[in-house]
């Protein structure tokens, strides 16, 4: 007697499928806590107009405000031997931006370089700090100059770390930005997401080094936190969001009058250093450039030393 082949009812499989995702977002969500509970906060958390700031100082002396890239918190900046040097000279502060570490990101505004820029001002004055130089990596760079540009009165001078400044094509900007969009995004970044992005996680590192090897300085940096549904949401934010800004604030940058120093690697893979950093240089006259061969994206790790020469000649020329 022949057998029929079991068929399986289509319910039943929406059913299963929904209770394997069920599963992993239970075990994403578990890990997330886990992260927090192995990494608490370094710094100090402050309430700035209800949303939760964190941030993190060492060192005295002439305020200097640390703004990390996508994707990263403020022990991307405190681990490396950049602050090490700075702290000598300034009083460091690093900010985790929002969304990210143990800052907040209320869904109830749309994280632009400028109104992080104005949050960030708003937390600035609340912990006595009325005028700084500013470091902005990666993206930090735009919220730098979005600072810079609104509240010219509050930054004594810029340091542009590895940022992007004009618009181009970026069709990684796209696929980095499915966990920001509502609903399918939220479902991606409390499941898929974050597997993918731990299983991605040593070769994505390599690439913001490369040229240069991976720096011991960036252990510092837990990678579970960086991989938290929230911090995810965040970057690819981040990411939807790079290009519209480049295009918007691209025409202000000759409202900068102060003091800037532009940073950028020569093996960068991350951002093109021709078609920003030195094109930047070019419409600025008063900027200085510094690129530092045989460095990728990552030249607080990898070149510290660099870094800090740039900043002391901001100070200087301001």
């Amino acid at each position: 007697m022949a057998h029929r082949p079991l068929m399986t009812h289509p319910a039943t499989l929406a059913g299963l499928g929904a209770a394997a995702l069920g599963v992993t977002a239970l075990v994403v969500s578990i890990r997330a806590r886990q992260a927090e509970k192995d990494n608490p906060p370094t710094g100090r958390l402050i309430d700035v107009d209800g949303v939760r700031v964190h941030y993190a100082e060492l060192g005295r002396g002439e305020p200097l405000v640390l703004l990390h890239g996508n994707g990263s918190m403020l022990q991307d900046f405190m681990s490396s031997g950049f602050v090490r040097e700075a702290a000598k000279s300034y009083r460091v502060i690093a900010f985790d931006r929002p969304g990210y570490g143990y800052s907040d990101r209320p869904r109830s505004t749309i994280w632009t370089p400028a109104a992080q820029a104005e949050l960030l001002r708003s937390a600035l004055h609340q912990i006595g700090v009325a005028r700084a130089l500013v470091l902005g990596h990666s993206w930090g760079a735009s919220v730098a100059i979005a600072l810079a540009l609104d509240h010219p009165e509050m930054v004594r001078g810029l340091i542009l770390e590895s940022g992007y400044y004009y618009a181009s094509v970026r069709a990684d900007v796209v696929l980095m930005s499915g966990p920001a969009v509502p609903l399918v995004g939220d479902i991606l970044r409390y499941t898929v997401s974050p597997p993918v992005a731990r299983l991605m996680w040593p070769a994505m590192i390599r690439k913001l080094f490369s040229p240069a090897p991976v720096a011991a300085t960036f252990a510092g940096v837990p990678s579970e936190m960086a991989i938290r549904p929230s911090q995810l949401r965040a970057s690819a934010a981040e990411s939807a969001l790079m290009i519209p800004d480049a295009v918007a604030v691209q025409g202000r940058y000759g409202e900068l009058e102060m003091p800037i120093a532009i940073v950028a690697g020569s093996g960068d893979k991350i951002v093109d250093v021709d078609d920003q950093a030195v094109r930047l240089h070019r419409e600025l006259p008063t900027s200085s450039l510094h690129v530092v061969e045989g460095c990728g994206h990552m030249v607080h790790h990898t070149a510290p030393r660099d870094v800090m020469a740039a900043v002391d000649a901001v100070a200087l020329a301001a």
